[in-house]
């Protein structure tokens, strides 16, 4: 089988198009189409699998042309991944609208549209009426998770150390870009009523985003300036999760939580909006939901975990072992290639 990964025949490097961009822009978006139509050409795959909103529309949109042109037996097959969706929370009413329209037509020209949660591929077969559902497959998203399982007790004790923090602070903390969809405003919510009734209480925002100077104004209106500390991107996740008690989401929408995974592989529970593809990840006994917008709701979750350790442990070790076994990295590569050789016939 050979598969759309690079730019020529026998390549293994993937090809960077620097004028493919998240935002919206017709020359690039163009010209974007067109080398990828290229590469097509050049390297004639059995199977393109596009990811994400801009990239698999024009991954799609190339392909759908590039089969228009060829023999029956050299027709490729088309993969789609949803990784969530941008079709709720991000876009004005009419905007979403187009892009569903477009959505619903690149559907046509896809053979199998993987969603990577029972969530999602009900949202968009159901609620957006996006492809048949004989098209759609749910393959859990995988991750290389050892990092995240290694860490131990001691491991824990020296990620507060290389932070500044005490062993005594309950620390809770969220991990993402700071953007609407992220509601970080009802992180901060959240954080202050459990900081009024726990004085031990810290909290950690990793990640940064065009919200940052906002966010910091609303932490010292709530009186929290010294109770959350803004730490921008960070690659030693790892140091986050091993330093924290509580893992809290607050997001608008979720597609699958890979925050949420990461801190439960960390041995960390999560208290999370009920939202998306939440509840797959956070099944059983894994954590605490709350409805959006409920801080309170939220704020009970994480006062229970703080204040009880040995149910903290218990969910933690229970959750490690479930993620690992649903969304390790070896799972993910067994399904894909069984997905690949059906599609293949």
């Amino acid at each position: 089988m050979r598969y759309l990964l690079a730019s020529s025949p026998g390549a293994t490097a993937a090809e960077h198009l620097p004028r493919l961009r998240r935002e919206l822009s017709p020359a690039d978006d163009y010209a974007a189409f067109t080398r990828v139509s290229a590469i097509l050409r050049e390297f004639r795959p059995h199977i393109v699998h596009t990811h994400m909103a801009k990239a698999g529309a024009i991954g799609r949109a190339a392909a759908a042309m590039y089969n228009r042109s060829a023999a029956p037996a050299d027709r490729v097959r088309v993969v789609h991944t949803y990784h969530g969706h941008v079709l709720e929370g991000y876009f004005s009413a009419a905007k979403t609208a187009l892009f569903v329209g477009i959505e619903r037509l690149l559907a046509r020209a896809t053979d199998r549209i993987i969603a990577i949660s029972p969530a999602i591929r009900d949202e968009l077969l159901l609620e957006h009426r996006i492809g048949r559902p004989e098209q759609y497959r749910v393959v859990p998203l995988g991750f290389d998770l050892s990092a995240l399982t290694a860490i131990d007790d001691r491991a824990r004790a020296a990620a507060r150390v290389s932070l500044g923090i005490g062993a005594s602070a309950h620390v809770v903390s969220t991990v993402g870009r700071l953007t609407a969809i992220k509601q970080h405003h009802l992180f901060l919510e959240t954080a202050r009523l459990v900081a009024n009734h726990d004085p031990a209480a810290l909290f950690l925002v990793a990640g940064d985003g065009e919200l940052r100077a906002e966010l910091e104004q609303t932490a010292r209106d709530f009186g929290l300036a010294d109770r959350v500390r803004f730490l921008g991107w960070r690659r030693d996740l790892d140091v986050i999760y091993g330093a924290s008690d509580v893992f809290l989401l607050t997001s608008r929408n979720e597609g699958t939580p890979v925050a949420l995974i990461e801190s439960l592989a960390a041995g960390v529970p999560g208290v999370s909006t009920e939202v998306g593809g939440v509840r797959d990840v956070m099944t059983g006994d894994l954590g605490f939901v709350a409805p959006f917008d409920d801080a309170a709701g939220l704020a009970t979750g994480v006062t229970t975990l703080v204040s009880d350790p040995k149910l903290r442990r218990a969910i933690g070790d229970l959750g490690r072992t479930s993620v690992v076994a649903r969304y390790g990295i070896d799972r993910l590569v067994d399904d894909i290639d069984a997905l690949y050789r059906e599609v293949l016939g």
